[in-house]
């Protein structure tokens, strides 16, 4: 009689908590777009939201620690003119977020870190080049304000953020619908699914397939693919009897999946979530009231089924928070924010350990805010790891630094000097240098009556005080 054994895992016990009632986001109109997309996007200052609003697109930005009840009035980033369909945090900047929409544009926001009164309706910058709806953007991993937008018109899109211009455009390469657009570790590669049924590896500055599966799953429903950290690839898809599967593919051999197994029948587009330092992929459904997690390891079957959370509820859209932004003191390995008709509620994911010391195994160096690169540098066709910090101390945003960085790189719409573009150097900062000073101007103003109308006040009010004496 065979004794079976249980694999070793440090991960083999991870388990999901929500917080308490009080330390989630309530009363928030979370968009009901027909869209799978996340539609909620976290980093370790902020939770943003994709909303319902009446006349445009709006969505709503709320500092972590503003929890309970969201005032009705509560300010929104509303300038796009259609529905919001996907927003980004960029990762080398905690008050820069990006968000595309029906509207055809992609606009990129400058977040304060105070609650601000009003809306924010004017964009960094608006990115314009789709000539349909834009569904996908997603920030390039170590290269500093290069964005990548996908849109219904079938391309792919690379922007330098700190100039607005188009660096790249990936056209010829899906013949349908994109439906989802994952970069590598390094951001040199591009992994895409599209409505043709294929999985295209892309080579974004040769501007060429790499490499292409077609049918990795055979049911018709949408595919999802992602980048594993050390470059296989990671797909959710369906059966022909449309139950849903996962797949784990290798690019050396990629006409036979390395595994793949099927999990339900429900009709959900599954969204994989990666954490490259514990190598647990997460996967959400949209409708699902779970979150499934597997591990993925070099030894046969390599997905191996971990646990399941399960609650009552259906998720809306679920955002993933990065490494950085983690309570290490009390082993969380991962946060979710999964949004439910009107309220967010924050889902823990722990190992259980007893000691309160630092655990390094479950905490290798990750990814910082630091950018490895310069947008000229990879244009020009470097590649370089993202660079580490170490999270023994926990992680604590830099609340003047950030603000000094977005002002230097992303504010600054003057394209970097050098003869490729010495044409428009002189151009596109005269106008923005009118727009300030025109500013400047009307605020003068605006203060000189102010105070002409204070000390009027405070005439009155003497004379006022005066007679009653």
């Amino acid at each position: 009689m065979s004794r079976r054994v249980v694999r070793q895992s440090k991960f083999r016990h991870v388990f999901g908590q929500p917080v308490k009632a009080d330390q989630m986001y309530e009363d928030i109109r979370v968009s009901k777009v027909t869209w799978d997309s996340s539609f909620c996007a976290v980093n370790p200052k902020f939770v943003a939201i994709i909303v319902e609003s009446g006349g445009g697109g709006a969505f709503m930005v709320l500092p972590l620690a503003k929890t309970g009840r969201v005032d009705k009035n509560h300010p929104l980033v509303t300038g796009h003119t259609a529905p919001v369909l996907d927003i980004d945090w960029c990762p080398h900047n905690d008050n820069v977020i990006a968000s595309a929409s029906e509207d055809t544009t992609v606009m990129v926001w400058q977040i304060p870190d105070y609650v601000p009164v009003r809306n924010i309706t004017e964009p960094v910058v608006t990115l314009e080049g789709h000539s349909k709806r834009v569904g996908i953007i997603s920030w390039h991993p170590t290269a500093r304000n290069v964005l990548l937008s996908a849109g219904c018109d079938n391309l792919v899109i690379l922007w330098n953020v700190g100039t607005g211009e188009m660096l790249l455009v990936l056209e010829d390469m899906h013949t349908d619908l994109i439906y989802n657009v994952g970069w590598n570790r390094n951001g040199s590669l591009l992994v895409t699914t599209c409505k043709d049924k294929k999985v295209r590896v892309i080579d974004p500055r040769k501007q060429q397939v790499v490499a292409e599966k077609a049918k990795p799953h055979d049911g018709a429903r949408p595919i999802r693919a992602i980048f594993m950290a050390d470059g296989k690839i990671f797909t959710t898809g369906f059966s022909k009897m449309s139950e849903r599967q996962l797949g784990l593919w290798d690019l050396k051999n990629f006409e036979e999946p390395i595994a793949l197994q099927e999990m339900d029948t429900s009709n959900g587009v599954l969204l994989p979530f990666y954490d490259p330092d514990s190598s647990i992929v997460y996967l959400c459904g949209k409708g699902d009231s779970s979150i499934r997690y597997f591990e993925i390891t070099d030894e046969a079957p390599y997905v191996h089924y971990l646990n399941t959370y399960s609650s009552k509820e259906p998720q809306r859209g679920m955002g993933f928070m990065p490494k950085r932004g983690l309570d290490v003191s009390k082993c969380e390995i991962a946060r979710f924010f999964k949004l439910h008709e009107r309220k967010c509620e924050p889902i823990v994911m722990t190992v259980p350990r007893k000691s309160d010391l630092f655990q390094d195994d479950l905490y290798p160096d990750t990814p910082g805010p630091e950018p490895a690169l310069e947008a000229d540098e990879w244009l020009s066709g470097k590649d370089a790891e993202p660079i580490l910090i170490s999270l023994r101390d926990g992680y604590v945003p830099v609340k003047n630094r950030e603000l000094k960085v977005v002002k230097k790189n992303i504010l600054d719409s003057k394209p970097p000097p050098g003869p490729r573009r010495s044409h428009s150097t002189c151009e596109p900062d005269r106008p923005a240098l009118e727009e300030v000073l025109e500013e400047i101007r009307a605020l003068k103003e605006t203060v000189q009556a102010q105070e002409k109308r204070i000390s009027d006040l405070e005439n009155k009010l003497c004379q006022f005080t005066n007679g009653t004496d």
